[in-house]
């Protein structure tokens, strides 16, 4: 990401989804960084502030800011369908000239939740079975509405409704073993 935005040491992010200890992790840190996440979270760094609110519908803080660069990591396919997709997208558009928004891809194999082959296309029956035995991904669940839950909240997308969301995007594809993994909406400029 750095290569695409050369500037970005000297930038402010909005981290949509994101939390203060990824950023801490980062090899490049930039000029001030908030993120906003469901969650409640706290920052040592004084150039990372962390704000609890809802991505779709975001603090009246965060809407009066502008941005440099929006940047959101797999949060598009968790936020309850195409209405809260659209609004989410139509904040990121509104808050920064620029912006990288990853999603898994609905169409590669291996579900990246669960990592389980194929999941995104059993039917929904199937999906919450599967959750609360299989318990090897990222997703741990051990009660029927705990398997609902997660599952009637993932819903992955394709590259046509990634075009759709972010019009005036480049939409890039990251790629495992030549099969697209991953979709990234790139907007880079002034």
């Amino acid at each position: 990401m750095i290569e695409t935005f050369p500037a970005f040491s000297g930038m402010r992010v909005l981290d949509l989804g994101g939390t203060p200890h990824a950023w801490h992790l980062a090899p490049v840190i930039p000029e001030s960084v908030t993120t906003v996440n469901l969650q409640e979270f706290e920052s040592d760094n004084p150039r990372v502030k962390a704000v609890a609110g809802d991505a779709c519908d975001l603090p009246r803080s965060i809407l009066d800011d502008k941005f440099d660069l929006v940047f959101s990591n797999s949060l598009l396919e968790h936020v309850g369908g195409h209405v809260q997709r659209q609004r989410l997208a139509d904040n990121v558009q509104r808050l920064a000239d620029r912006h990288w928004i990853q999603t898994p891809y609905r169409y590669f194999p291996i579900e990246p939740h669960w990592v389980f082959p194929g999941f995104q296309w059993l039917p929904y029956e199937v999906r919450i079975r599967i959750s609360m035995g299989w318990n090897r991904g990222h997703v741990k669940t051990f009660t029927r509405a705990e398997a609902e839950d997660v599952v009637n909240e993932v819903e992955l997308i394709g590259i046509s409704q990634m075009r759709v969301y972010f019009p005036s995007s480049t939409i890039w594809y990251e790629r495992f073993y030549g099969m697209v993994k991953s979709l990234v909406a790139i907007r880079t400029v002034n």
